[in-house]
């Protein structure tokens, strides 16, 4: 066994153990060929003792070959090939063997599934330079009555001088033929599928395997006197005819399903029948006991006896599906030798320049002529002329490839990219000016009508493309007339033309306007490829331009480094109808939301976004902030700066998310409350029906009354919830709007990156829509998390410890959103203290080996409330109202840590007990002196107070905490360095005083 994985491991990279190729063809294009397509022999009777090699393929195609070695593969491939032919049925075998009366030739037969037909081949020597003719002729044929599966031949009944032919048909019935004439027919007992079949000439039996996974061998004998197949009635039945049952002569069991039976004839003294199974080989007597057994460790495909120049043994060639051909000497693996292809067949032939070759076909036509070993080479490597180095086109080299090493390592792309050019290519094309008329399917909004606009999409093919379907997807509140079309077969260089409108249609202004063209294809191999597209559809689709409002609710400055640009000059569509012609301001009504006004300071380079309405101001910034740059870049100017610096509009974001997870609440509710009617409704059903059966009526006792109110309540529930779910999908598309715009605002703020930027979206928008199992709260929430877990960590040891993490609690619906506020509010504050949006830092993060002990599954380890060093978060009370708990500060957490330095393993219990007593009772001497200390501030206990009392503390206390606490330092230093191993009653009491010193400031 361990020889052959290491000639198999070896096989691959050694020439010594790859198959050398002497001569190759390559038959046809898309034709099969399977495990009786293959036979060697001298089928022409040329009397040379040289082989030919004849094939038949599943096609049809028969043809035969002289191999013999040749310079060039095609010159090689159509000097040998003596005979092509295209027979009218598939060939299932060929066989060579004496099939006529009254000669000695041989003759070729060829098993068709309907069809059995025995040929001559003859050759005729050419007179010009063009070589010999050779025909097949048609010398009998046997139509037959049953699908063949598979045939043998041999001197059935022992008669010498001819060969005989015995048919297996796919029912399990042997057909018997002695050369042009029919002798009978046989049905197998038990027979289910059909399995290999050979012919033994010692034993002049059939072996044959069944679907029992057994080894049947049937004497010709018995064969022939038992019943006939053609007056075979029902088995249920008495025969009719005096023929016996036909029994095997003996069964082995080989539990598994043979691929192929052989008993070879090469010498006298040989008695053995080889069976190649699915995993073994086995080797049996003539008289059915096993002979010797060989378990295989891989797939075999083919295997060949042959003769052995040891006496007593016999040679294996073994196909596999690893593209190996092995040789075995009974059960002693003796040489193996790649192959490029998995063989089906497998012969030994002679030819004229060599003997022994091996000739293996494959399943798609692939025919070598191979010998193993290896040819000498001739091969010397050429003299290098010795030059220096230059170390620094080295270095250079190096830094240039450590480069592209860093940006193949930092790239993010899941899907890789591809250079090859696409198939299609989709040109999308807005048209400037709306429709008229209008193709919206909403005419009018609050007294104005609702426009639409025209969509060109050209998708031109570069190649030969099949049918394919083209689909168009906006967001809501936007639609579009058709949204799927189904394109025809286009050619080379053909185009297709496709147009639609899109509208509003909604009562709420979209959060995006571009949209998305995908089109689904085949390319001409068949490969199913997908082409996306996208086009951004004009502002004035969902908003007209109007006088300005006088007060507004919310502000928004944005700062530039560029002297004031005219409004109308950058939103040219509008300027036509606003009323202010000095273009320092310029308002915009939406259609189915407020007004939002955008004013260009004269003196500075500000410019403030005002509306009524937090979440639509998002488009009409967006717009402006892109026209900004595609103004300053037409301009030339390359380093224009844009900038928010106003606090983030948190309170009013928050609304927005409040206002979305009471709509998923009451959504929720009336969930339940619609099963619980439900519930009822059937049950009072049950009841009413069961009334209604009883043969003595009885009184309904208000059950109609009951169903009556019962079925109000279902439909006023129905009609409620799908109101509310109407409402949520209006509410989502303004928390998407806001949280758009707060995105926008943050990358303003800090000046982000595009990558940073496209991270924190991905973050705060995990989503495109909600789904009752899943929501944005609860996937916001955890992206967050993770955010501030890993890249916005403060700590590398807490970044450590969460990626050392596995598993989580299950996402779902969570009762408020006070986390999720307090977590978004410490995004903001990190991003704001310089924390940087990466993906790249969880795959540079090593894990000590300490912190993964810490992962527990299904656990989630608490965020930090904690912003940069030590100081609480101020969240607006408005907007949320949470409870802080204060974190030990870094001063405790040292004091900590020495402590934990400062004690040894061989401390005694004992002690350990003590200066537990001693630290209780200056807890309580600690906190006596705390409270005598803060007598002047409020003594309510409410932690709030307590926190307030902290902050109102004077400074000159910190001094003489941090003047305490280097002194400690300087003593524990000491007594490190004079090695005393015990900690002394007083540091210990002093170390303990400052640990309990903020926890007694909290109470």
């Amino acid at each position: 066994m361990t020889t052959g994985r290491w000639l198999q491991a070896r096989g691959g990279s050694m020439s010594l153990f790859k198959a050398r190729d002497w001569w190759s063809a390559t038959l046809g294009e898309g034709e099969e060929f399977d495990q009786g397509c293959l036979c060697v022999g001298d089928v022409d009777n040329s009397g040379t003792g040289h082989d030919k090699v004849v094939v038949g393929s599943y096609m049809g195609m028969l043809r035969i070959f002289s191999p013999h070695a040749s310079k060039t593969i095609e010159g090689g491939q159509a000097d040998a090939q003596l005979l092509e032919v295209q027979l009218q049925n598939a060939i299932i075998q060929v066989e060579l063997g004496k099939f006529v009366s009254c000669s000695e030739l041989l003759h070729l037969a060829v098993l068709h599934p309907r069809k059995l037909s025995v040929y001559s081949v003859s050759g005729t020597a050419g007179n010009v330079e063009h070589g010999d003719q050779y025909q097949l002729k048609l010398v009998y044929e046997h139509n037959l009555q049953r699908t063949a599966c598979n045939m043998t031949y041999g001197t059935f009944g022992g008669v010498t001088g001819h060969h005989s032919l015995c048919i297996q048909s796919m029912d399990g019935m042997l057909m018997f033929f002695e050369q042009d004439s029919y002798s009978f027919g046989r049905f197998l007992p038990g027979f289910l599928l059909p399995g290999p079949l050979t012919y033994n000439p010692r034993t002049d039996s059939f072996l044959t395997v069944s679907s029992a996974r057994e080894l049947e061998s049937y004497k010709y004998e018995t064969l022939a006197v038992a019943t006939e197949a053609e007056s075979r009635q029902d088995p249920n039945l008495p025969l009719k005819t005096g023929g016996k049952r036909l029994t095997p002569d003996w069964v082995f069991v080989l539990g598994e399903q043979a691929l192929d039976l052989c008993v070879p004839s090469f010498s006298h003294a040989s008695s053995h029948i080889f069976i190649l199974g699915e995993r073994n080989i086995y080797c049996l007597r003539d008289n059915g006991q096993i002979h010797f057994m060989k378990k295989l460790e891989f797939n075999p495909s083919c295997f060949l006896p042959y003769a052995s120049v040891t006496d007593g043994t016999t040679n294996l060639l073994l196909g596999n599906h690893t593209n190996m051909l092995l040789v075995y000497q009974d059960v002693t693996l003796k040489w193996a030798s790649q192959l490029s292809f998995i063989p089906v067949a497998v012969r030994v032939a002679n030819f004229l320049d060599v003997k022994g070759v091996v000739v293996s076909l494959n399943s798609d036509g692939h025919l070598l002529c191979s010998y193993m070993g290896t040819d000498p080479s001739f091969f010397s490597t050429p003299k290098v002329d010795a030059r220096e180095a230059d170390y620094e086109q080295v270095e250079a080299e190096m830094k240039k490839l450590q480069k592209f090493i860093r940006e193949a390592t930092r790239t993010q792309d899941i899907l890789p990219k591809t250079d090859s050019e696409d198939d299609l290519c989709i040109t999308t094309t807005v048209s400037s000016s709306m429709d008229n008329p209008s193709q919206a399917l909403i005419h009018d909004i609050n007294g104005l009508p609702v426009p639409s606009v025209t969509v060109q999409v050209k998708v031109k093919a570069s190649s030969v493309v099949k049918s394919s379907k083209l689909s168009i997807g906006v967001q809501p509140p936007l639609a579009v007339t058709q949204e799927q079309f189904v394109l025809e077969a286009m050619g080379v260089g053909s185009s297709k033309v496709v147009v639609f409108s899109a509208f509003l249609n909604g009562h709420y202004p979209p959060a995006d306007l571009t949209g998305d063209i995908t089109v689904s294809y085949s390319s001409p191999t068949g490969v199913p490829k997908v082409l996306q597209s996208r086009f951004n559809l004009p502002p004035s689709l969902v908003c007209v331009a109007c006088p300005p409002p006088k007060a507004t609710k919310f502000k928004i400055t944005v700062d530039t480094n560029q002297p004031p640009v005219d409004l109308s000059s950058i939103f040219r569509e509008f300027s036509a109808k606003s009323e202010d012609k000095d273009g320092n301001s310029l308002a915009f009504q939406l259609l189915s939301g407020a007004k939002v006004t955008v004013l260009a300071s004269k003196t500075s380079q500000r410019y403030r976004i005002q509306s009524d309405s937090f979440e639509d101001m998002w488009l009409v910034v967006k717009e402006l902030v892109h026209r900004f740059d595609q103004h300053f870049s037409k301009l030339g100017i390359k380093d224009f700066k844009k900038s928010f610096s106003g606090p983030l509009p948190l309170e009013e974001y928050f609304l927005s998310v409040d206002n979305h997870f009471q709509l998923r609440v009451s959504a929720q509710k009336y969930q339940d409350l619609l099963s619980e009617r439900a519930v009822q409704f059937r049950a009072i059903q049950r009841r009413l029906l069961t009334r209604f059966k009883d043969k003595t009526p009885a009184p309904l006792q208000n059950l109609d009354t009951l169903m009556d109110a019962t079925y109000s309540q279902v439909m006023a529930l129905a009609e409620a919830a799908e109101e509310n779910r109407a409402l949520l999908e209006e509410a989502f598309v303004r928390l998407r709007s806001a949280t758009h715009l707060l995105v926008l605002l943050l990358s303003l703020w800090q000046g982000l990156t595009p990558d940073q930027t496209s991270i924190l979206e991905a973050t705060l928008l995990p989503l495109l829509q909600d789904t009752p199992q899943l929501g944005w709260e609860e996937s916001c929430d955890a992206a967050v998390s993770h955010l501030l877990r890993t890249c916005l960590s403060q700590n590398p040891k807490d970044q450590a410890t969460s990626l050392a993490q596995t598993g989580g609690s299950v996402l779902g619906l969570p009762s408020d959103t006070a986390r999720l506020k307090k977590h978004i509010t410490l995004l903001c504050e990190r991003i704001g203290k310089g924390g940087r949006l990466t993906l790249a830092s969880e795959a540079n993060v090593q894990v000590p080996a300490q912190v993964q002990n810490l992962a527990v599954p299904g656990g989630v380890e608490p965020i930090a409330e904690l912003a940069g060093d030590g100081e609480e978060i101020e969240v607006p009370q408005e907007a949320t109202k949470f409870i802080k708990k204060k974190q030990p500060s870094k001063k405790t957490k040292k004091e900590k840590e020495k402590k934990e330095v400062s004690k040894e393993p061989s401390e005694a219990s004992v002690k350990e007990e003590e200066l537990i007593k001693e630290t209780k009772k200056e807890k309580k001497e600690s906190s006596k002196e705390k409270k005598d200390s803060k007598k002047e501030s409020t003594k309510e206990p409410k932690e709030e107070a307590k926190k307030e009392s902290k902050k109102e503390s004077s400074s000159s206390k910190e001094k003489k905490e941090s003047s305490k606490e280097k002194k400690e330092k300087e003593k524990e230093k000491e007594g490190k360095e004079a090695g005393d191993k015990k900690v002394s009653r007083r540091s210990s009491v002093k170390v303990k005083e400052k640990k309990k010193e903020p926890e007694a400031a909290e109470g």
